[in-house]
């Protein structure tokens, strides 16, 4: 799992493979390459390292963490 960061260091989304969730469990997308798609697979981010930009990359929206393993309770 990788959380989603803002540009203040809030988590507002994590990463679970290539599965983007709210905070609040919901799906809200998947990563495909280079880009974050919406769950109808509509590119709505682009993903460059851990960065992630508009799709025009003008404008930073976030990053991801670093890798974290998934706890079960």
């Amino acid at each position: 799992m990788r959380g989603l960061v803002d540009r203040k260091g809030e988590q507002f989304g994590y990463l679970v493979g290539n599965l983007l969730y709210t905070l609040d469990g919901e799906p809200t997308g998947r990563l495909e390459g280079d880009f974050i798609v919406d769950t109808e697979g509509n590119p709505t981010w682009r993903v460059l390292g851990d960065g992630v930009y508009t799709l025009d990359g003008n404008e930073t929206i976030g990053f991801f963490t670093e890798e974290k393993p998934v706890e079960y309770q």
